[in-house]
């Protein structure tokens, strides 16, 4: 006969079995069930599935086109660190020479200016090195001064963004000094037109002031060829215009937007695999 002891310990070790196969049996039984319903997901639960596949594929789609932007921010970078060109006889060819340094020379037609305004000066770091000219704080807005430029191995004018003035200075008659006369040779980079900002005015420009660099518009309005470069730093004159005002720059939020699809793709992956397979309500 066992004692009353191993008779409790025997009940208690009993009892225990019992607990564990009820819950084993349980989670057999929700398991089989998630099965079950994995197997009845339905069309409409594949159709959602399409959700996290199509922005996993975006994201992917991000990631190339990060790697596209940044070679072609390269490639932009290594032209403005080229030696300067002669300007092509085909003027046409300017389209496929986006940031190209162009070496020009030439008389500046200064009674035929044209101002985009408001531009904020590019200071030394920000795009090229610059030195003389109508300095000024940062803070301040000014002007690009835009240029006819008559070329002397044509009969061709076209146009030169000389540099960045102060609002005071727009006025040409205001900076004198620096209007330079007589046949010059420069250097510039090529430039294609701006786009016009989503909330700028319908009307590019007021007279003589634009409101972003509409090249095909300033070309009509002066009757010059549409072509534009911006003059280097090395252009600047005391009292004029400060050249330099290039920056070269592409917008790049491609790796925000890589943050964003991967992040919708895994939160809906894993909504979708809470409901339809492990069959757990989402709300």
């Amino acid at each position: 006969m066992l004692g009353s002891g191993a008779g409790k310990a025997i009940g208690r070790f009993a009892n225990k079995c019992a607990k564990y196969w009820q819950v084993t049996s349980q989670r057999r039984q929700q398991h089989l069930g998630s099965i079950r319903q994995s197997r009845n997901i339905g069309v409409g639960g594949y159709s959602l599935l399409a959700i996290p596949v199509a922005t996993f594929a975006l994201g992917t789609w991000q990631v190339q086109r990060r790697k596209w932007k940044l070679q072609l921010i390269d490639e932009l970078s290594r032209k403005t660190e080229m030696p300067p060109v002669d300007l092509p006889e085909s003027l046409s060819e300017l389209s496929s020479m986006e940031y190209q340094r162009v070496r020009v020379v030439g008389t500046f037609d200064h009674a035929r200016e044209v101002y985009v305004s408001p531009r904020s000066l590019i200071q030394p770091g920000d795009g090229e090195k610059q030195s003389g000219g109508l300095l000024s704080s940062a803070s301040q807005t000014g002007a690009l001064v835009i240029t006819p430029f008559k070329l002397a191995d044509r009969d061709v004018s076209i146009l030169v963004n000389r540099g960045w003035v102060p609002r005071a200075k727009t006025a040409p008659e205001s900076r004198a000094q620096g209007q330079i006369e007589g046949e010059v040779q420069l250097t510039g980079i090529v430039r294609r037109p701006e786009k016009r900002p989503p909330l700028g005015p319908k009307e590019g420009h007021s007279g003589t002031f634009w409101h972003y660099k509409d090249i095909e518009g300033m070309a009509r309005f002066r009757d010059v060829a549409p072509v534009l470069i911006d003059a280097d730093s090395a252009s600047t004159v005391p009292g004029g215009p400060v050249g330099g005002q290039t920056k070269v720059t592409l917008r790049n939020e491609h790796f925000s937007y890589i943050l964003t699809w991967y992040s919708l793709s895994a939160a809906t992956t894993f909504m979708w695999y809470s409901k339809y397979v492990r069959g757990k309500t989402l709300m």
